[in-house]
């Protein structure tokens, strides 16, 4: 009974590994891991953290006069010395004697023995950064030079490029992503102006 029993089984077992097909296990395909940026609304929202605790507006932002002082206007932001000012009158014995540097009542243009210079337009206007690549950006960021190209002049003072210099990629995008995104302002921004001997 028993040889009858383990003859059929292997008979039948017989019959099902000559009448199934065996496939070998397919491999599992994984798929590479790709790098997503973040969407853009995350990198606008940083952008705008990092443009605010750098005090970008201190500078390139056109002031209206408050009580509690000078405030950045916002029908103007980010779009650097205005254009209209004329600048005023200084004693340029007192900056030529490198003991002083002068800044005007709007905090836009700046007069000190690099001669006098304006604050850029940060809008995406393309009189301020509206044609600009993030690469030209990346670069007037990191190596100081002017409208983000090479054979330009150094960027002038008080502009700290230098204190971005080792400034991550990842900022950077969200920086320009952020300025991209602010209403585009024209305003053309006058040339520096070398130092009065």
């Amino acid at each position: 009974m028993k040889l009858i029993y383990l003859a059929s089984t292997a008979a039948i077992g017989l019959v099902c590994a000559f009448t199934n097909r065996h496939e070998a296990p397919k491999p599992v395909v994984r798929k590479a891991a790709v790098h997503k940026s973040p969407p853009s609304d995350v990198l606008i929202k940083r952008g705008k953290y990092l443009v605010t605790i750098a005090g970008c507006a201190d500078c390139h932002a056109p002031k209206k006069m408050t009580p509690q002082g000078p405030v950045p206007d916002m029908d103007r932001f980010l779009s650097g010395h205005n254009s209209a000012l004329k600048l005023g009158e200084y004693d340029k014995n007192l900056v030529n004697s490198g003991q002083w540097v002068l800044f005007n009542g709007q905090n836009t243009a700046f007069v000190g023995p690099w001669g006098v210079s304006f604050a850029a337009n940060l809008t995406p206007d393309a009189s301020g950064i509206g044609t600009w690549s993030l690469e030209q950006f990346t670069k007037a960021m990191r190596q100081g030079k002017f409208k983000g190209m090479d054979n330009t002049r150094t960027l002038l003072p008080p502009m700290p490029w230098p204190n971005y210099t080792t400034m991550n990629d990842s900022d950077l995008k969200a920086v320009f992503t952020y300025l991209k995104s602010i209403k585009p302002i024209s305003n053309v921004v006058p040339a520096a102006m070398p130092p009065v001997p």
